[in-house]
């Protein structure tokens, strides 16, 4: 087991790493401060996971909330079933929430935990690899709206997140390759090293092989734990980690929440910054090609779905949290393996990107 630390001062907690965590339950035990809990999954996870985190957390009291499995269920409407079981169950608060599931589900129970009695405890436990890695860590929650993705939602920060890479084993490859996305993004970013670790190691990845996986999920998260720590609110740096999504979430919301899964979505959205980021002069077209390589690697999509003309697309990056006063800021690249956050670019050229 491996453990990193999200460091936020009295609010820091623990991300653990490893294989057959859910069978430790000194990991998370010292993490349930009250006697009840509620565990928040969904009808895939739940009979694969539940039963097992059950014997770990050894409540007094449980309450748990199942909710249907998908994006398109991530709503204000869902995530009423969570308060309303939590009522009925007479949860205080005292009671720790636990999410065990992907990102929809540990957004939507974060959520839950910072709206409960004005805030609750609650613990991640991630069962993909997309959650591992970005969604779980750094306490962002929330939930869809039809007019935009996450635009609805608070930080609050978990109490540990527990990564047991077994999980892994009964998700399937599509689901793989789109968690795959947001470990390939923390390289765009800034570790070209890791970039090329990845190109090297991605059959490896594809197929599973536990070492490389642990070493991907712990520099991914060793990425995320320190941009975090830096800035929690995403008041600047924090919003490197959006490479892509600007694009990505207005594929997600255009094409219908679940459509397009959202690593895929953001495969598509850092092509799509990486050939903005050409045609302003900052990269060469090796370098693009760079990107859609690896990104073919790992088995997902480069070009964004023709149902979505350039004007939705301009539409849509028109409602997202990266405005501010009127003003949209994209994640663009300077070189392979590094990104900056800027609004100075040229908006014919963006034209020219939605429309190709």
């Amino acid at each position: 087991m491996q453990t990193l630390n999200v460091d936020l001062g009295d609010r820091s907690y623990p991300i653990y790493i490893g294989s057959g965590l859910l069978q430790q339950k000194e990991l998370i035990q010292p993490h349930i401060q009250g006697k009840t809990t509620a565990i928040v999954s969904n009808e895939t996870i739940a009979p694969l996971y539940l039963e097992i985190l059950h014997q770990i957390i050894a409540s007094d009291e449980n309450t748990d909330i199942i909710l249907p499995d998908g994006e398109k269920y991530k709503t204000l409407e869902i995530e009423q079933q969570i308060f309303t079981k939590m009522l009925s169950a007479r949860c205080d608060r005292k009671t720790t929430l636990l999410a065990l599931g992907g990102g929809v589900v540990g957004d939507m129970t974060g959520f839950a935990a910072a709206c409960y009695q004005r805030g609750v405890d609650f613990i991640q436990v991630p069962t993909t690899l997309l959650a591992m890695v970005d969604s779980s860590v750094g306490g962002k929650t929330g939930v869809n709206h039809p007019l935009g993705k996450n635009m609805i939602g608070a930080f609050h920060q978990p109490q540990c997140v527990l990564v047991d890479i077994d999980t892994l084993n009964t998700l399937d490859d599509k689901q793989l390759s789109a968690g795959l996305a947001e470990v390939i993004k923390y390289g765009f970013i800034n570790d070209p090293e890791f970039l090329d670790w990845l190109d090297s190691h991605m059959e490896k990845l594809l197929q599973r092989d536990k070492e490389a996986l642990s070493y991907a999920i712990y520099r991914s998260c060793q990425h995320k734990a320190a941009i975090v720590a830096a800035d929690e609110r995403e008041a600047g740096q924090r919003a490197l980690l959006n490479l892509g999504h600007t694009f990505g979430h207005a594929i997600e919301t255009g094409m219908g929440y679940g459509k397009w899964l959202h690593g895929e979505a953001i495969a598509v959205g850092m092509v799509m910054a990486a050939e903005l980021s050409q045609k302003m002069g900052w990269i060469g077209l090796n370098d693009v090609q760079k990107v859609k390589n690896l990104l073919i690697k790992a088995n997902l999509p480069i070009a964004a779905p023709k149902e979505i003309s350039a004007d939705q697309f301009s539409q849509l990056m028109s409602i997202d949290k990266k405005m501010q006063d009127g003003v949209l800021n994209l994640v663009l690249m300077t070189a392979y393996g590094e990104s900056i956050v800027t609004s100075d670019f040229d908006q014919e050229k963006l034209k020219a990107v939605l429309k190709q």
